[in-house]
Formats: structure tokens, sequence, C-alpha cells
């Protein structure tokens, strides 16, 4: 009798030590909200008065509930599992990472729990986080392991387009199903969507994509001389050459900082006025703003029609064709998106343009006042470019506020009538957001808005804004062609997105690269601007320029 109720005990034990370990795996606790006040007040005599930070990490954000999902799995791969992958991971190119898949040395699955390890290793301690990844694609090792059923099965490889299998990271205002899209709003929390056109050519071409990244609010259009990097919903991006130090650039602030952290194969960004040169040089990484209309922009929160588009953030060039590559395809449902093919851009990566070959304007302005950029026109020289000092013309800009604020009137409730399920969603345009914001201004608009005031106090008429829209065009293409024109130029060089404007006005690409770093440690970044649909022309020239001069360098506290 004594024996039967002792093993009745243990039974009864283990059942509930199943309960509660039940219970335990879905209240893991794997990250904690801490107390930022000492770390604000480290910042509040920042000699960047955008860096006075009045929060770091996101008050509405729930750490754990990105995280939890994938636990289980990504607690199966050891330091020791994580550290044989390293070199073979760590900023690599994709030709290199798919051919240790081709000769089996690395399986889709693992390259994926990599990544994941990474994230997981840095995003969940408060002392190394970056705020970047704010959701995570819960069927991401699923979809993994199937790839890596096929390759077992010989699906040929050869017919496969690069980025088949490579985990990407989205930029939080483009859609991807199974994960919300908040373009960084709280009143968007809740926005389950389709896929956007871009996601589903990167899917079409084999892709994985592994997450969403935080960005600047409403891409940096909400508040004036707020934080980049900011967001109510994500917190403060932070920058991996230098937490709260340096600016992460913005507004595709989580795409910048993700690649540099090495969290991804790569990233997707959007610009309307220098939002992918701006973090891809602030953090070192190589970004494609394209010519407007190459990429549909089907499925992406909007500030703008007239000149939003988005492009590819990555490690080096190569990656960065590869990319943009498979973002290609005309979208009927984009009225700028175009049928024409541009061939050549996937094999821009491939190809570098031979120095004597090249021919550059390097603007005055900037040759005497950076010593960086000075250095680098003389290495361009030495190496054979012809280079042609260039004094741009001085052309009138404005009424650039009033594109933004008309367009994102008018852009927004289009976007949100056709994506966005009013069961969750509330908002229907700028007014709704901005009421919505100011029902608890202290979580949802700490730095005010500032800019979405402004699209509602915007008076400029539909004539108007035509005509600006025309004359910013003409000027933004003036400043450039002026000394293409004359000289016969590829591109012009500038600095990280110095004139990012005046290539959003003429709806140019610009590509920016890793140029070196100041002495203070702030990465610096040369930006080639050329002509429309010159993509591959500038993927080649900036291939010979890495070529020569790989001056990137991983954030060092961010290199195991």
């Amino acid at each position: 009798m004594k024996k039967l109720l002792l093993l009745l005990a243990l039974v009864m034990l283990g059942a509930c030590k199943t309960d509660q370990d039940v219970k335990k795996k879905d209240e893991v606790i794997l990250w904690t909200p801490y107390n930022d006040s000492l770390e604000v007040a480290g910042n509040a005599d920042h000699s960047n008065s955008r860096m006075r930070y009045k929060l770091i990490q996101s008050k509405v954000l729930d750490k754990n509930e990105v995280f939890r999902p994938l636990y289980d799995e990504v607690s199966k791969m050891n330091e020791s599992e994580y550290q044989k992958l390293l070199p073979m991971i760590l900023e690599q190119d994709i030709f290199v990472i798919r051919n240790h898949i081709k000769e089996g040395r690395l399986t889709y699955e693992n390259l994926v729990l990599f990544y994941l390890y990474r994230i997981y290793k840095y995003e969940l301690n408060n002392s190394t986080t970056l705020n970047t990844v704010i959701a995570l694609n819960k069927e991401v090792l699923k979809q993994a392991r199937l790839l890596d059923e096929q390759n077992e099965m010989g699906v040929a490889t050869q017919m496969q387009h690069p980025i088949y299998g490579m985990p990407i990271l989205l930029k939080d205002n483009i859609n991807a199903m199974g994960m919300k899209t908040t373009a960084g709003s709280i009143a968007l929390k809740d926005n389950k969507t389709e896929d956007s056109f871009i996601v589903q050519q990167l899917k079409k071409n084999g892709a994985l994509i592994l997450g969403k990244v935080n960005l600047s609010e409403w891409a940096y259009f909400l508040c004036s001389g707020c934080p980049v990097g900011y967001s109510a919903y994500g917190g403060q991006t932070l920058n991996p050459y230098g937490r709260r130090i340096f600016e992460t650039g913005g507004s595709s602030s989580g795409s910048g900082t993700a690649v540099a952290a090495n969290y991804a194969v790569a990233a997707v960004g959007t610009e309307t006025s220098g939002s992918i040169l701006s973090p891809s040089s602030q953090n070192s990484v190589v970004g494609l703003k394209p010519t407007i209309g190459l990429l549909s922009r089907s499925g992406i929160v909007p500030i703008s029609s007239t000149l939003d588009t988005p492009g590819p953030m990555t490690k080096n060039i190569k990656d960065n064709a590869i990319l943009l590559s498979a973002m290609l395809g005309y979208d009927e449902f984009d009225n700028a998106s175009l049928k024409e093919n541009y061939p050549g851009i996937l094999s821009a990566g491939l190809h570098p343009e031979p120095f004597n070959e090249i021919r550059l304007g390097a603007i005055k302005e900037l040759i005497e006042s950076d010593s960086i950029y000075r250095n680098t026109i003389k290495s361009f020289q030495e190496q054979g470019a012809t280079i042609i000092e260039i004094v741009p013309p001085e052309v009138r800009m404005e009424g650039f506020l009033s594109i933004l604020n008309n367009d994102m009137r008018n852009d927004l409730p289009v976007y949100l009538k056709q994506n966005t399920d009013t069961n969750f969603i509330k908002i229907t345009s700028i007014e709704d957001a901005v009421a919505f914001n100011n029902a608890d201004s202290l979580i949802r608009i700490p730095y005010g808005q500032a800019l979405f005031n402004g699209i509602l106090s915007d008076t400029t008429t539909a004539a108007e804004l035509n005509e600006i829209k025309s004359k910013l065009e003409k000027n933004g293409r003036a400043f450039f062609d002026t000394a293409m024109d004359k000289y016969k130029l590829d591109a012009v060089l500038s600095i990280n997105n110095y004139h990012a404007g005046y290539a959003a006005f003429a709806k140019y690409p610009a590509l920016t690269i890793p140029m070196g770093y100041k002495l203070s440690g702030e990465p610096i970044s040369l930006t080639f601007i050329g002509k429309q649909f010159s993509e591959a022309k500038l993927l080649r020239i900036g291939k010979g320029y890495e070529e020569k001069f790989p001056n990137r360098v991983m954030p060092e506290d961010y290199a195991n």
C-alpha cells in the first residue's frame, strides 16, 4: 500500500511539474524593462541637440512577445556551435555563404539560427541592445528547413536567384504577412497586412524574411528637430559604432544598424530624401536609393508618392546588387512603376568599372572642407580616374515641404484604406493620427508632432503643388546636369546624405559606400549620384572603389 501511495505521489508530482514547465515555457522571461534614466541623463549635454534623448527603451513594446516564439529553437544553439559558424557567415558576402551551403558546410537552417542567435545575444542585453529588431517571422526556421529539404532533393541551384535562402530584414513601414507594419506609430501597432509588392518579389526569388526593424517614426515626418531613429513603438535605435555617441541616421535607422551589427545578410530601407543614404553612412554600410519607379512602393506606408522609394542596404556592393535585382518588377498598382527592363544590375556587383574609364565630379566646397573626401579624390586620381572639380549652380528649392505635406495628406489615407483592417486600425487620415497622438502625448509623441501639424495647416493648392513639383525636379536636375553634361561625367561625388535633397527632387539614384572614419570613430561615406536608371553603372564604379579601398570595419562591440 505504501509503495502504491508513493508511486501515485510521484506521478502527481510529475504531472504538476509538467504543468509548471508548460506555464514557464509560455511565460519565460527573456527580457526585463530597465530604468534608462541614467542613460538619458548621460546624454543631456550631448553636443548634438537631437541626441539629448527623453527615453531610450520603448514604453509599449514587450521584447518578450517578439523573442519568445522562437526561443526554444534558438536556445538549442550553444556558443560553441555559434563560434564554428562565425567565420563562414560574419561579414561574408552572399556568394561566399551560398558556396558554403552548396559544399555542405552550412544549411539554410543554421544560417537563420546564426543570425537569430546574434539578435538574441545582443538585443536582449540592455547594455548592448540597439533597439533595432522589433518583430520576427515566427515561421522563418520552418521556411529555412523546407529549403534544406529541397536542397537535399536536388533542386537545381543554377536557376536560383542568388538571394535564395538569404535572411533579410525589413524596415517596419514595409508590409509583410505574419508581422505587423507599424511605421513606428502606436496608432498602427496592430496593423496586420498582406505582403508588399517588393516582399512578394523577394519571396518569389527565395529570400527568407527574417523580421522587421525599427525606424524614425512615420519615416521621420512627425516631429521637428527630434532624435533620428526614434519611434514610440520601437524606442530609440542606437548606433553600434557608438551607442548614444553617434546618431544612427534616419529614417531607415534599424536597417542600417542591423546590417552593421550583422543581424542579417541584408536589409531593405526606404527613402524620400536621405532616409537610406543617411543611416547607411552613419553605420558604415552600402546603401542605394534607386531612381523613382525602379522599385514598387505598393504596400509601403507612404510619405510622398512623388519621391518615395525602397532600396537595398548591405555590407558590400555585391550584395547590394543582388538585393536590388531581387526586388525588381513591374507593379501595375504603382503609377510610377516602369515596364522597361534595366539590365546589368545583378552582374554589376561582380564587374568593377576600370578606374581609367571613370569620370567623376568632385564638389569644390567639399574638397576644401573635408580632408577624408579630399584624400579620397586624390586616391581616385592616383588610380587613373578622371576627376573634375565642380561648383554646382545655386538653384532655388523652395516648396519641398509643401510636396511632402500634400502628398502625405493624400497618400496616407489611400494606404490605410487599401491595407488596414478597420477592426484594428481606427485612423483613416492625418487628422485622425494627430488626434490619436494628442490623446496621450507623453507616450505617443514625447517630441511633439510639429510636422504632422504642419500638414494640416498647409494651404498649397493642387495647381501650386504641380508647379512646385515641376520646378524642383528641373532645378534638382540642373544642380547635377550642368557639370555632368559639360564634362560627360558618370556621377557626382558627395558625402553621406549631404545632397540627398537635390537627388530626391531630380529623382536620381544615389549610392553611398563607406569612405572611412573620423578621428572620433564616427563613420563617413562617399556618395555617388548619377542620372536616372544609372544604377548598374554606379554599382560597377562602386565595386571598383570598394575593391581597391575596402574601408568598412565592423563595429568592435559587435564583432563576436
